[in-house]
């Protein structure tokens, strides 16, 4: 007796159609799972057998085995307890054999309900592109599931009431498509923070262009506060970002069963204890790290030179190439991270350098600066100096300009730059590449004066070049203008003009 039957997995942060084929053979009672399971598969027959005798059912006494296809792909998660139990009761006749167009997926309980998984809506996509017509899910994942259109979603409770609905007593009912809510998430207002113009200034810069930022400034100047504000800034997400952001966070199982689909750009922070690994992604099981989970959003490293050097530097190439890949004995994987990078420190241990409250030695300031690598902050396009926030800013009952005004700039900016690179492959200006910003970000006869004089005196690299002209690109779109001038260099070079070598 054979059955074979549809299911779905992960691989990376894209899904895999895998076929659990299961046959069941006279001689010794056996339970075997092949197909490079990995022990959560494993240790789903005792799952199974009970949920299949606690359901009424009858689990067969006989040589079972069960193979995860294709056999030569590793296999891991609790996803295939479902379809794992419908092939050895359709094998062993206890159900009708089920459509040959679906696929089912979900952890069984011991009692036979079904529980929810991780990584629903990319295997639901894969789903989709390999001609399935419908899914049964976990009740709890259908509202993920239902995200992708052109496929019919069966929200599953039990095995009874899988049962009843295989054998046409009861059938269930196809989960209504998800729709978004249209208030969105909440995120903290530019309006709370008095003061600090010029750090709100560069920080609609960087949203506008998609830069990295780092902010240097003393204890409680607000370099957290601001960072924390600006996701409200950000342009809103195109349903393919989103559908790329969730698809993240569905395989790390950080979706809201209630809101599964993430609209509001990632804001990621994580502690400085963070490892390398925790960063760009890796483990046994090659899961994404702190960069994909931030894609198409922000990740935020506050205190920049308490984080180890190796947690810093393994960010290098995502910042360049907007994905990372992972090779590890367990396999090779590809994640995105096309991100903003923002970064916060002090500008020395104490937090400050350059006041008569400083207590630290020039060396102690060179060497807490000099945990930032070169090479590291070359790849950040605006530095700006954070300072104290003076007496009468702070008791000032004015408000600060909101973030929904701030926003308008930016999206306007945005829409220049994605009308104006259309077709490219790029979506801001920060992702320009050498060819594109010379065609896009040419300079007049004063620019080029300006940038000689600049490249000169701050000892600048070729990529602090490009990166310059970029920034120049952003600040001329914010304004209106098509084409780069002096004023736009002078306030893209300034931006890079704090010295992290000297005290």
């Amino acid at each position: 007796m054979y059955c074979k039957i549809n299911s779905l997995g992960i691989k990376g942060v894209s899904g895999r159609q895998v076929t659990v084929e299961c046959s069941i053979a006279s001689g010794l009672p056996a339970f075997e799972i092949v197909g490079l399971p990995d022990t959560a598969i494993r240790e789903s027959k005792e799952r199974v057998r009970a949920a299949v005798k606690n359901s009424g059912l009858k689990f067969p006494v006989s040589r079972i085995t069960v193979n995860l296809a294709p056999a030569d792909m590793k296999k891991s998660g609790t996803v295939y307890d479902l379809p794992i139990l419908l092939g050895i009761l359709t094998a062993y006749g206890q159900l009708p054999v089920p459509d040959g167009n679906a696929a089912y997926i979900g952890e069984l309980s011991l009692e036979g309900l079904l529980r929810p998984v991780s990584g629903v809506l990319p295997m639901v996509r894969e789903a989709k592109n390999e001609g399935i017509k419908s899914v049964y899910v976990p009740e709890a994942n259908a509202p993920e599931a239902t995200l992708v259109d052109g496929i019919t979603v069966y929200p599953v409770k039990s095995i009874h009431e899988l049962k009843a609905h295989l054998e046409g007593e009861q059938p269930i009912t196809p989960a209504e498509p998800y729709v978004p809510s249209a208030e969105g998430v909440r995120v903290p207002d530019f309006s709370d923070v008095k003061g600090q113009e010029n750090a709100k200034r560069a920080l609609e810069v960087a949203a506008a262009g998609g830069h990295n930022i780092l902010m240097v400034g003393p204890p409680g100047s607000g370099k957290s506060m601001l960072a924390k504000r600006l996701p409200g800034i950000l342009p809103d997400m195109s349903r393919e970002e989103a559908f790329e952001v969730t698809a993240v966070h569905s395989v790390m199982g950080l979706t809201d069963p209630k809101s599964p689909l993430v609209t509001q750009r990632p804001f990621r922070s994580p502690h400085h204890t963070v490892s390398a690994v925790g960063i760009s992604g890796g483990g046994s099981n090659l899961r994404p790290g702190e960069v994909s989970l931030a894609h198409n959003g922000v990740l935020f490293l506050d205190e920049l030179p308490e984080f180890r050097a190796d947690a810093l530097e393994v960010m290098r190439q995502p910042l360049e190439d907007g994905k990372v890949s992972i090779t590890r004995a367990a396999g090779t994987e590809v994640y995105p991270s096309r991100f903003m990078l923002v970064c916060a420190m002090n500008p020395c241990k104490c937090g400050y350098a350059g006041t008569d409250k400083c207590t630290c030695t020039d060396a102690a300031v060179d060497r807490y600066r000099s945990k930032i690598s070169g090479p590291l902050l070359d790849r950040i396009d605006i530095i700006i100096e954070v300072g104290a926030v003076e007496y009468s800013e702070l008791t000032s009952k004015q408000s600060g300009e909101s973030s929904e005004e701030i926003k308008k700039r930016v999206d306007a900016a945005r829409k220049i730059q994605r009308d104006r690179y259309a077709g490219s492959g790029v979506e801001c200006n920060a992702y320009l590449n050498a060819k594109q910003s010379e065609k896009w970000c040419a300079l007049d006869e004063a620019g080029h004066t300006l940038m000689r004089q600049a490249f000169d005196n701050l000892n600048l690299t070729a990529r602090s070049y490009d990166r310059i002209l970029r920034v120049a690109r952003t600040i001329a779109d914010l304004e209106g203008e098509e084409s780069i001038s002096a004023l736009h260099i002078a306030e893209a070079i300034q931006y890079r003009t704090f010295d992290l070598g000297r005290k």
